[in-house]
């Protein structure tokens, strides 16, 4: 079985709080990979609370974004009638959450590879992406770089070359 996971395509981070005009431009690129995808789709959202800027990355980041149950938090209108599974909340960063489920599922039946795509390439795509290999560290994992966006365009190719790195494929770079 081959997985596409969606990190964080809501709202907030492509024309909301923390959007950027690179998280607009992928969005095409995004609405085709997963249209196209031959297996199973699963999509991370950011998930924080009223309390965000009490919290460590509230403190950090003084932006609030992906407040659970807002406009914001929601997946961009685009992507949400194309995935079929309840999406997995995060509260941070990384989700230990889909890394449980997938070396779960790999336990079963192998997973032959995970593709991850989304946003921000530099903090929650990099975050995902060495989770998993800790979580399934002889399981291909590989990033579409042409389906992600960062903070910044440095910022992206810096994740791009760290995952890189910690052996992890980059496609279209």
């Amino acid at each position: 079985m081959k997985y596409l996971i969606v990190v964080d395509m809501q709202k907030d981070f492509i024309d909301g709080a923390l959007g950027t005009p690179e998280a607009v431009a992928i969005l095409p690129s995004v609405v085709e990979k997963i249209k196209g995808f031959s297996g199973k789709v699963l999509c991370t959202r950011d998930t924080h609370h009223e309390n965000y800027l009490q919290t460590q990355e509230g403190k950090k980041l003084p932006v609030p974004h992906c407040i659970e149950g807002s406009e914001g938090w929601q997946l961009y209108p685009e992507i949400a009638p194309l995935v079929t599974e309840p999406p997995i909340d995060k509260p941070t960063f990384g989700s230990a959450a889909l890394g449980a489920r997938l070396a779960s599922e790999n336990a079963v039946a192998p997973i032959e590879s995970i593709t991850l795509i989304g946003l921000c390439t530099d903090i929650c795509v990099i975050s995902n992406a060495l989770l998993l290999k800790a979580f399934l560290p002889e399981t291909r994992i590989v990033v579409d770089a042409a389906c992600c966006a960062g903070v910044t365009a440095q910022s992206h190719q810096t994740a791009l070359d760290a995952m890189r790195a910690c052996q992890i494929e980059i496609e279209n770079a």
